[in-house]
């Protein structure tokens, strides 16, 4: 049998090309897209395009065209059948099975489609009606324009029971309650599942209404009511207003996740169209995969408040296992008692854009959640700081960003665990003492110098052989360069190792000079330096090259146990405490066993 479109829809949605497609070709990203040399016939410049957003590759060359299926279908030599398999078992789905069982399921699928689509045409005529008066003063007095709700098909339930059961009695109960309109009693008729609320239909991302959302209008509760989980329906995998969304997102590469309806109505109806909301609960899995298939960093928008705060946080550690690289999630805290809906109301689709600005990553948001408010002025406060730090780490299961995030969290915590320093009066900087010179080198003009030269000998020396990356990463990452243009190319170094993984030296160059260092890449390869440091020539024995970044590593320690001491005794000139020398003393006793 035909698989099921939304069974379909979710794989794709759950394996995107570039994530399948990365395992066997070098992926280079261009924008929104990525780009490669094809699989399927021999090229030697990169023709085969990747866009995630549009779930398709396509090779100008041989013009090759499918989605992730047909990747696999291609690549592995594999039927479409044992394509699926192998996607759903990675991804962690049940393919459906043809089967009598699956056979009438799709049916009864298909009927209840047709089902919860009268009711929402009913709920929409009710809106028009005299019964929907109260609905429409209110969506006026929250400024919802009428396009906009004709635009999401807004309606009404009349108050009162049985209103829509009687209106659709060529439905049976039975196919009523399947669908979760309609919901037994103890004693009595059953009744309808939404009465006296404004109705939000709730569709699929390809616009078929699935469910319903409902406000209450007067009083009673709960204040929102969703559908009940349906065949149709599962509140976890949707979110609302994502069919309508759908375009813009992909046009402006921006997706933004406000909390509620109301929200995502007043945003459509500023002409802010880019914008989804999850259903009342917290976000899931399959909603971030879902919003990741619109932009690679959807901007979550919470209310200025404690909940909103809560929820930022929750699911910013329900993204963290799924982030990839390019894939993450930005989050804007709204002013205190204001929402989506209010700062339009008050000050125009402008004075909401502004707030977007100042959307922070989400590695920001866990490096908040475990430092905000918390002291970290004891060692012992310090390692359980680091622990916390490490567990999040650990819960990221993509290995390239796994390591960004490490090295990240490690840069934060020696700033944080750095004694300030307090520069004394009177009292020159004494630079030689913050550099040694390289084992090897001549001493050559002043020191300045001596340490810009010895940087672009170290990243000479990785871009010469790459396959320090694999053993020498972590030690990498723990390595600050004076030279900002330097360390800002270190850090980009380490990205391509962890991205990508077993670039060669030109592969290297290639993706370095693809992200802006064309020219601290020019200084590095200079051939004067090649020159003075045999280590840096393609043909130094790997022994040599290990020996060389050892060496450098060891220098770097020494030299950084040397600037430390400086601020030390900097800091017990300005404030002479047990706790000061004692601190000083420990740098002495590290000097004196080589820096270790």
């Amino acid at each position: 049998m035909a698989l099921p479109a939304p069974f379909l829809d979710e794989l794709r949605a759950r394996a995107p090309v570039s994530d399948v497609a990365r395992r066997r070709l070098k992926l280079i990203r261009r924008g929104r897209e990525y780009t490669a040399l094809c699989p399927f016939h021999n090229e030697k410049t990169p023709s085969f395009t990747i866009s995630d957003d549009k779930g398709f590759y396509h090779c100008f060359g041989c013009g090759a065209h499918g989605d992730v299926i047909s990747f696999v279908m291609r690549s592995e030599g594999l039927s479409f059948p044992e394509a699926v398999e192998k996607l759903a078992g990675e991804a962690g789905l049940s393919v459906p099975r043809d089967s009598p069982e699956e056979r009438a399921a799709a049916r009864r699928r298909a009927d209840l489609h047709e089902v919860v689509e009268a009711a929402a045409s009913w709920f929409e005529a009710q809106l028009q009606a005299p019964a929907g008066r109260a609905a429409r003063a209110y969506l006026e007095r929250r400024g919802v324009a009428e396009a906009t709700r004709a635009r999401f098909r807004l309606g009404y339930a009349p108050e009162g029971r049985g209103h829509l059961r009687r209106a659709l009695a060529g439905i049976d109960e039975a196919r009523l309650a399947e669908a979760g309109l309609i919901k037994g009693e103890a004693r009595g008729a059953p009744r309808d599942h939404f009465f006296s609320r404004l109705v939000f239909p709730i569709t699929d991302p390809r616009g078929r209404v699935i469910a319903f959302g409902g406000r209450v209008l007067g009083e009673g509760g709960p204040k929102y009511l969703n559908s009940p989980d349906t065949p149709l329906f599962r509140k976890g995998r949707v979110l609302y207003g994502l069919a309508m969304a759908r375009e813009a997102a992909r046009r402006r590469g921006a997706l933004i996740v406000a909390e509620g309806y109301m929200d995502v109505l007043a945003l459509a109806g500023a002409g802010i169209e880019h914008a989804v909301a999850p259903l009342g609960t917290a976000l899931t899995e399959e909603q971030i995969l879902l919003m990741w298939r619109l932009a690679d960093e959807p901007t979550l928008c919470f209310d200025g408040d404690a909940a909103g705060e809560r929820a930022a946080l929750r699911a910013a550690e329900r993204a963290l296992p799924l982030v990839k690289p390019g894939k993450s999630l930005a989050f804007v805290a709204l002013p205190p008692g204001e929402d989506p809906d209010s700062l339009i109301a008050a000050h125009g689709a402008d004075g909401f854009t502004r707030q977007l600005v100042g959307a922070r990553p989400l590695v920001e948001v866990i490096w908040a959640k475990e430092t905000k408010g918390r002291r970290i002025e004891t060692p012992e406060r310090r390692a359980d700081l680091e622990r916390r730090l490490e567990a999040h780490v650990r819960a990221i299961a993509e290995r390239g960003v796994r390591f960004q995030y490490q090295s990240e969290f490690r840069a934060r915590l020696r700033a944080a665990f750095a004694p300030r320093r307090r520069p004394v009066a009177g009292r020159a900087p004494d630079r030689a003492a913050e550099v040694s010179t390289y084992p090897g080198l001549r001493r050559r003009g002043d020191t300045d110098a001596l340490l810009e030269q010895q940087e672009r000998i170290l990243l000479a020396l990785i871009v010469a052989h790459p396959w320090l990356l694999d053993e020498a990463a972590e030690a990498l990452a723990e390595v600050s360069l004076a030279s900002r243009s330097l360390d800002r190319m270190l850090h980009g170094i380490l990205e391509a190792g962890g991205l990508a993984g077993g670039l060669d030296s030109a592969g290297l160059q290639s993706h370095l000079n693809g992200r802006g260092f064309a020219a601290p890449l020019r200084r590095v390869l200079d051939a004067g330096l090649i020159r003075q440091a045999s280590c840096i020539s393609p043909d130094a024995e790997a022994e040599t090259v290990r020996d060389a970044l050892a060496e450098y590593l060891a220098w770097h320690r020494r030299r950084q146990v040397g600037v430390d001491r400086l601020a030390a005794e900097r800091v017990l000139a300005d404030d002479m405490t047990d706790a000061n020398s004692e601190t000083l003393l420990n740098f002495g006793r590290i000097q004196a066993n080589g820096g270790l």
